[in-house]
């Protein structure tokens, strides 16, 4: 009786956050596109993008640095993947810069301090190729080229706090560079899950995600030489501002169940999130896995508007899928997996992103 007691008063707590968000911060479309360091959206990882980013409520380890990162707290030793993105792929060969809008590298690892503690430290960055530089003088270019580099470093650290409750927070450093303008920033992440049910098999999870300072651009980029007051005056260089950004920041609200037979089990979950700067999303997902060395997963990201093209503000059109092949290695638990997702995009050719993950 007391479990589902409790049980009760973490749903009546949820839904009642879930109508405030809805009311009080729900997303703005009018305000789209004001926001800076977009790639903040974008998640690298391929377990948790092959369905849609659905299980805040039950990430678990490293990847719960992206999707709510009290998941870290359940790093049992220590964690690394290796996980690369083609980002809006528009070529037929996967994983190069010449056939897709972008080329995302990720690497993570995490580690158990303690008994009830676990660090984690990811790095995400964005290679858009060479991109050929040109002037009012020469529109053609030949002159040269440039390649932008977008980088997030993350740094987290996650506890547990009892058999039900888990938290932890990421401190984020942004940095967006051309050849000669960039800008740089810091963002905070949060995140808690509520672990309940006979089996520890409901869950419950928030995370706040990319809450920091504005941002602004600055560089040589940004300055010209030329005459302040009249032309008899002296030339010099003048430098001009630009205008604060700020980041995207978003709230998750997720639930998770588990349905356990022998040695598969399935998932379902579902979160809603709530954008600042754009839609507000609903995300649903579900995962089948066998023995944990198979598993199959299934995703969809809905928005208004976003079956209609005319309405459709993403080029994300909301399926998405992944699978992982997990095996052991050694008689200490060890285990090297394999993941891989597809995230269907219209336009372009959809997102594809494969990872390698080692457990210690």
């Amino acid at each position: 009786m007391k479990q589902i007691n409790n049980i009760s008063k973490v749903f009546i707590i949820f839904c009642f956050l879930l109508l405030a968000i809805s009311y009080g911060y729900a997303g703005n479309p009018q305000r789209a596109g004001q926001a800076g360091a977009s790639e903040l959206l974008i998640n690298p990882w391929a377990r948790t993008s092959g369905w849609g980013g659905a299980n805040v409520a039950g990430v678990r380890g490293l990847e719960g640095i992206y999707s709510n990162v009290a998941g870290l707290a359940f790093t049992e030793k220590t964690e690394l993947i290796f996980s690369q993105t083609s980002w809006l792929q528009y070529g037929s060969k996967m994983f190069s810069t010449d056939h897709a809008v972008s080329n995302i590298s990720s690497f993570g690892i995490s580690q158990r301090v303690g008994e009830s503690g676990a660090l984690g430290f990811a790095v995400m960055s964005m290679d858009f190729g060479n991109i050929e530089i040109t002037t009012v003088d020469l529109p053609d270019g030949g002159i040269g080229t440039y390649s932008p580099r977008f980088m997030n470093l993350a740094l987290s650290y996650a506890k547990i706090f009892s058999n039900s409750i888990y938290g932890g927070v990421t401190m984020k450093v942004i940095s967006e560079q051309i050849s000669n303008v960039g800008a740089s920033g810091v963002a905070l992440d949060a995140g808690i899950q509520y672990v309940t049910g006979s089996a520890d098999n409901l869950k419950f999870g928030i995370s706040l995600k990319n809450v920091g300072p504005r941002m602004s651009f600055n560089g040589d980029g940004l300055s010209f030489r030329g005459f302040v007051g009249d032309e008899d005056d002296y030339k010099m260089t003048v430098e001009q501002r630009s205008s604060e950004l700020e980041l995207p920041a978003l709230l998750n609200i997720g639930m998770s169940y588990d349905i356990n037979i022998n040695r598969h089990r399935i998932t379902g979950a579902g979160t809603f999130t709530s954008n600042s700067f754009q839609k507000d999303q609903y995300r649903l997902g579900g995962e089948y896995s066998y023995r944990d060395m198979l598993m199959l997963r299934l995703g969809y990201t809905y928005e208004e508007g976003i079956r209609t093209p005319s309405t459709r503000t993403t080029a994300l059109r909301g399926p998405s899928g992944g699978l992982t092949i997990e095996l052991p290695m050694g008689e200490n638990g060890s285990t090297f997996g394999l993941d891989y997702s597809y995230r269907h995009t219209d336009p372009f050719q959809g997102s594809h992103t494969i990872g390698a993950r080692i457990n210690l």
